[in-house]
């Protein structure tokens, strides 16, 4: 219950950093005219989907091959700035008997790919600058989208990705793997069939060392985008699977978000070594907290953190008034007791908690009806983050191959991804409260509770 403690003690700051401050609005939009909602949206089956990937570094190159075991599904495609790495996923699937479509050679040949007849899905894992126009342009041209995270880096993003996706009724999903990791999937069903009464409080983030990664990342974008710009830059791994416990656009919405971050002590070093210049424009901090309030009263705490030594950890924690669950730093349960327990006041870890075996027990008894044993094995075997980003992908695809509404929607996608920007307006203006917009324009209440589409 640490973090808890923590939650108060963010907000006695916060208050002090802002006492009385009156909350920041944000525009909603009205929805143009003709536009409907994407809440619970169904497209036309696709018996196999072409795929068409951009951006085959990292994430795009292990993507092309994960795909090439997922039923369902040809890669149809791909698309690279870079010839070498465009070569290399051809090269990849050539050698399992499928010849995909090349694209390459400047930053606009994705348009290619995108007017592509063949290409049904256009997957996008670009740097992130490139997320939003790929996935505009490819909707414009009659493509579902599946983007990388973070898929969008600012409201004006997020707006016109919701827009474009209700016009033209196509998916704009986001890639959150870690909707799909096997602890948060089972703590979700445990949530659902009410393990923990109800869920009123949950943390997550993104705590990841990056020191070794720094040289890895084309151009060294990522750190540039860190000096560059303030908030939480990368909130939806641990912010997206707490907000399917919290049934968030499936009965309950965010309304206010509250941001405070430490001075950046370690980035201005990161450039100073890689450029050997003196670095005194560095935007981010090395620790950014975010608390935001849902419309029923509930609470989140993000954390972000890429700059510091600590061990990696996206909190995934559950608070419930029966019981709480958590996944980091280390697998742990507690449920309320049937009866009184003998209470020792020197003792202050005397609650009955399910750790080790005993935590395995019992999540045991909550299978996700994502998890049967065909798709685990496969997942197993494949691999992608132990498995997690394969689920994630057979599930983008049984989805589409059954015309069935998709785990994640774009609503989704803009409420993940806006906390970056709204974060960053709330430490701009001496952490002040602000308004969460409304991507869904009142239809957040329209379905009561998160739930996986199946086939019957």
């Amino acid at each position: 219950m640490k973090r808890v403690l923590t939650v108060l003690a963010m907000a006695a700051a916060l208050a002090a950093c802002s006492p009385k401050q009156t909350i920041i609005r944000t525009e909603v939009p009205p929805r143009p005219a003709g536009q409907e909602d994407m809440i619970q949206f169904a497209a036309d089956p696709i018996e196999n989907v072409g795929i068409g990937v951009v951006g085959l570094g990292m994430r795009g190159g292990s993507a092309v091959q994960r795909l090439s075991f997922v039923p369902g599904c040809h890669v149809a495609a791909v698309c690279d700035v870079e010839p070498d790495r465009a070569q290399a996923s051809f090269d990849y699937m050539n050698a399992k008997g499928v010849q995909p479509a090349v694209y390459t050679g400047d930053e606009e040949a994705y348009k290619k790919l995108c007017e592509d007849p063949n290409v049904d899905l256009v997957y996008v894992c670009t740097d992130w600058i490139h997320h939003v126009p790929v996935a505009l342009y490819a909707m414009e041209h009659g493509k579902h989208v599946a983007i990388e995270v973070p898929s969008a880096e600012t409201l004006e993003a997020c707006w016109a990705l919701v827009n474009t996706s209700e016009r033209t009724r196509k998916h704009c999903v986001i890639l959150e793997n870690c909707c799909y990791d096997f602890f948060e999937l089972t703590a979700l069903t445990m949530a659902q069939e009410g393990v923990f009464g109800d869920i009123i409080h949950a943390e997550g983030a993104y705590n990841h060392n990056l020191d070794p990664f720094w040289g890895e990342y084309w151009h060294n974008w990522r750190l540039d985008f860190n000096q560059a710009h303030r908030g939480d830059l990368y909130p939806t791994h641990g912010f997206g699977p707490v907000c399917q416990a919290l049934n968030i656009h499936r009965g309950d919405r965010f309304t206010t978000l509250v941001a405070m971050d430490t001075d950046p002590f370690n980035g201005p070093k990161h450039v100073e070594a890689r450029t050997g210049e003196p670095c005194k424009d560095f935007k981010n901090g090395d620790v950014t907290m975010t608390m935001l309030r849902t419309e029923k009263g509930k609470t989140v705490l993000l954390e972000h953190d890429v700059l510091t030594p600590r061990p990696y950890d996206r909190m995934y924690q559950l608070v419930g008034t029966d019981g709480y669950i958590a996944k980091y730093p280390y697998g742990q349960a507690c449920l309320r007791s049937e009866g009184a327990e003998q209470v020792d006041y020197q003792n202050l870890g005397y609650e009955q908690v399910y750790e080790g075996q005993s935590l395995n027990d019992l999540m045991a008894k909550y299978r996700n009806p994502v998890l049967t044993d065909e798709l685990v094995n496969m997942a197993l075997k494949v691999g992608g983050h132990g498995g997690m980003d394969f689920i994630m992908d057979y599930r983008l695809i049984y989805c589409l191959n059954h015309g069935l509404p998709q785990d994640m929607d774009v609503y989704d996608l803009a409420e993940w991804c806006c906390v970056t920007e709204l974060s960053r307006i709330s430490l701009e203006n001496g952490c002040a409260p602000v308004e969460v917009p409304d991507f869904t324009r009142g239809a957040w209440n329209k379905v009561q509770g998160f739930s996986y589409a199946f086939a019957e």
